[in-house]
Formats: C-alpha cells, sequence, structure tokens
C-alpha cells in the first residue's frame, strides 16, 4: 500500500503519501478527479514553472518576499520548468475548471522544494503564490505554453514544409499534368502549380497564426482573483512580464483588460480556430498526395511515395500511403479539439472561464499534432515522391478537355462534339481534330500544346 503522511488544509486531515513532494489540496484533487488519467502536457508544466518563477522574482524585487525566498522559489519553479519532477503532477485534466488544482500542485511541489534550500518553511499560498491567484495563473499559462509551442515547435514545423514544398517546385516546373475538378479531367497544369497552391495554403496559415500570436503574448498575471487585482502590488504585472519574457525568450506584455483576460477564452479560441485552418490544409494536401499516388496500375498513378512499411497483413507486396494517412487523422484530432475548445470558451460565467484545463489540454495538442503532421509530409513525402512522367504524358494525351483552348477558333458546340468523339473512341484530340475540321496539323497541334496552356 506505501507509506503515508498526514497533511492538513482548511477541510481538515489528508493521507498523503510519503515520497510525494504535493500535499493536501493536490492530494484532495488526485481522488476526487478520478476520469481520465489524462494528465497535463509538459509544455503546459513547464509553462507553469516560468510562470511562478518569474512571480517570484517579480515579488521580490517589489519587496513582497524576502530576495533570498524569492530566489529559492524561482530556483525550485525552473527546476519544474525543466521536467525534474513531471511525476509530481498527477491531477487529472478534468478537474475544477478554474485549474486551482493543478496550480497548488505547483505551489506545493515548489514549496516543498524552496523549503530544503531555503533551510525555512515556504509557504505554498502565502509565499509561492503571493500576488496570484489561479484564475491569473491559469489562463496566464495557457497563453504562455502556446505560444512557445507554437514558436519552437508548429511555426519551425510548418516553415520546413513550405520551403519543401518550394524545392520540389523549383524541380518539377517542366512537369505537365491533367488538372482536375470534380475528380473529373480538367485543363493541363504544371506539377509545380499545383504544389504552389498547397505552399500558398500553407504560407496563408502561418500568416494568420503570427497575427493570433500576439494576442497570446498578453497576460492575465496581475488581474488576480477576477480582473481588479486584489492582493497583487501596483506595478507587479509589468515586473512579471519583464521576467517572464527574460525567462522564456518571447515578449510578453498585461493584457489590456484583466476581466477580459481571465472572464473569457477568446484569444484561445481564435488560436485554435487559425489551427483548425491549418489543419483543413494538411487534410487537403494529404487526400491530394493519397489520390495521386493511388494505384498503381489501377488508381492514378501519378507519384509514387515513398514505400515506409508493409501495407498488408494479406496481400503480399501491398504499399500505402501511411504518412498522409496519419496526418489526416492528426487533421480530425485537430478539428474535435478547436470543437472542444469552442464550447469550453463558451463557459466564462462572469468573471471567469470554467473549462480552463480542458482549453489548455486540447490547444496544446493541436500544436503538437500540426507539428509533427509538417514535419512527416516534408520528410516522407514532399521531398522524395517520384514522378511518374509517362503516366502524366500518357494522360494529357488522351485528355479531350484539351479542346477548351479550340473554342475561339471553332466555337464550344464544335469543340464539345470533338470532345465527346475522342472520349467515345478512345483517341487522342489531335486526331479527332484533323478530321472534324479544316486546319492543319501544325495549327492544331500548337493550339493542343498543354505547355501553351499552363
Amino acid at each position: 500500500m506505501g507509506k503515508y503522511r498526514i497533511e492538513k488544509d482548511s477541510l481538515g486531515e489528508v493521507q498523503v503519501p510519503e515520497v510525494a513532494l504535493y500535499g493536501a489540496q493536490t492530494q484532495r484533487a488526485v481522488e476526487n478527479f478520478n476520469f481520465s488519467g489524462l494528465v497535463l502536457p509538459r509544455g503546459f508544466i513547464r509553462s507553469l514553472g516560468l510562470v511562478k518563477a518569474a512571480a517570484a522574482r517579480a515579488n521580490g524585487e517589489l519587496g513582497l518576499l524576502g530576495n533570498a525566498m524569492a530566489e529559492s522559489i524561482a530556483t525550485a519553479a525552473l527546476a519544474v520548468a525543466r521536467g525534474e519532477y513531471d511525476d509530481q503532477f498527477p491531477v487529472d485534466v478534468f478537474q475544477t475548471g478554474s485549474g486551482t488544482s493543478t496550480n497548488m500542485n505547483a505551489n506545493e511541489v515548489i514549496s516543498t522544494l524552496a523549503s530544503c534550500q531555503f533551510g525555512q518553511p515556504v509557504h505554498p499560498n502565502d509565499h509561492v503564490n503571493c500576488s496570484q491567484s489561479s484564475n491569473d495563473v491559469i489562463p496566464t499559462t495557457i497563453h504562455v505554453s502556446a505560444e512557445l509551442a507554437l514558436q519552437e515547435q508548429l511555426v519551425p514545423a510548418l516553415q520546413k514544409l513550405v520551403t519543401t514544398i518550394g524545392a520540389r517546385e523549383q524541380d518539377l516546373g517542366d512537369t505537365i499534368k491533367v488538372g482536375r475538378t470534380h475528380l473529373m479531367d480538367a485543363m493541363p497544369l504544371s506539377l509545380a502549380q499545383e504544389l504552389s497552391g498547397w505552399r500558398s495554403q500553407l504560407s496563408q496559415a502561418e500568416a494568420r497564426i503570427a497575427d493570433s500570436r500576439q494576442q497570446l503574448r498578453q497576460l492575465a498575471q496581475g488581474g488576480t482573483a477576477i480582473g481588479t487585482g486584489i492582493n497583487a502590488e501596483r506595478g507587479f504585472a509589468q515586473v512579471f512580464c519583464r521576467y517572464l519574457s527574460a525567462g522564456s525568450a518571447a515578449e510578453f506584455r498585461p493584457a489590456d483588460n484583466f476581466f477580459a483576460a481571465i472572464g473569457s477564452q477568446d484569444v484561445a479560441v481564435a488560436v485554435s480556430g487559425q489551427l483548425r485552418a491549418l489543419a483543413v490544409a494538411l487534410m487537403k494536401i494529404s487526400n491530394d498526395l493519397r489520390w495521386m499516388n493511388s494505384g498503381p496500375l489501377a488508381g492514378l498513378g501519378e507519384v509514387t511515395l515513398r514505400a515506409l512499411q508493409p501495407g498488408s497483413s494479406i496481400m503480399p507486396g501491398k504499399v500505402n500511403p501511411v504518412i498522409p494517412e496519419a496526418v489526416a487523422m492528426a487533421a480530425a484530432q485537430v478539428m474535435g479539439n478547436d470543437t472542444t475548445i469552442g464550447i469550453a470558451g463558451q463557459s466564462g460565467n462572469f468573471q471567469l472561464n470554467v473549462m480552463l484545463p480542458v482549453i489548455a489540454y486540447n490547444l496544446l495538442q493541436s500544436i503538437q499534432l500540426l507539428a509533427a503532421s509538417c514535419h512527416a509530409l516534408a520528410e516522407h513525402c514532399i521531398a522524395n515522391f517520384e514522378v511518374n512522367v509517362d503516366t502524366l504524358k500518357a494522360n494529357l494525351t488522351r485528355n479531350p478537355i484539351l479542346v477548351t483552348a479550340m473554342n475561339r477558333r471553332i466555337g464550344y458546340a464544335r469543340a464539345a462534339e470533338i470532345a465527346k468523339r475522342a472520349y467515345s473512341e478512345g483517341r487522342p484530340v489531335l486526331e479527332v481534330a484533323m478530321e472534324m475540321t479544316d486546319l492543319s496539323r501544325e495549327e492544331l497541334a500548337e493550339l493542343l500544346d498543354p505547355r501553351k496552356m499552363v
């Protein structure tokens, strides 16, 4: 059963595992919230540690804590930020909606560590939580963790994918293929043009995410319980942001309005919306790749994705487009996360949103999934797919839609007759057009040259 010690809080005594660095309030949360086995991710705990360290140093500078105690708290908090005590954060994601249990989990762990270093008791509420409330700490940590995850994970991965697509564009500018609308043959385009559409989608997604990040850098810290700043020294928010910015390589500032920053999660909802848009783009690209790779004999067979693993437990030699499939599933998860975050964002009742932990969990998972998706597509699909040039040429030759280029010479109706006959007889458009018009072979070859159409 393990050994226990007795801890006390305002509700009475609690048995806490003897080896735990946390105290009574964390233990109550562990017992009360046995919902999922999911805990807040590494990125959130890291940011929570950075927030606690910055708060301690701000309190020290403002004279609310002695310098030695403030530095002991900051040192302990930074150890938490580095991941040295992740096993001491067992509280389920589905907990009190303010995230108070996780805030107190951090306060209690940091209190224990700081007390050992300081040599005197450091109180989790009076000292570690000085000038703070769960109600501004958790919204602040959502913003900080999302901003750092975007900065360090998603944006570099997205830029890598954009760059990889751009490099393939340069290689494939002379490769012409049949375009498709409604999954049906349409006018030709170059493979580089097709890829440029993907690249533009992703670049636009990056720009939209960059816009939303500016609001992520505005923090609720300093508003304390409801936005009035009760129990926080005047100027605390500014000093806090200075220390946090110095310790995180991102520029943070106090929110323009603490009541909005604590009572709502509109910024997280907006960021999630941009992540959803990126997920939509990645699913579109993944599905294009799946179609282009389909076959190899009975599908489009335009490109061949690199074989990464056997595709069937029963059909020898079968290879599937596993990376685009995985990315599509990740994109679906991000879309579901966005729905959850949108619903959670509506739960801002008066002065506090009460679904903060689930917003944090889903937002960070979406960023992680999208970053991994961008890396996988760049490394395993875009960088090394092979173009089946012969297939592309054969499809172009047989494509009756090329008659569109003849519309202004012979009219839409006559061109439609040529296309219909070419379809029904399975013959190249050029041959049929020579029989059905008085244009010379040279004129027709000029009109029907796919390179002139792109």
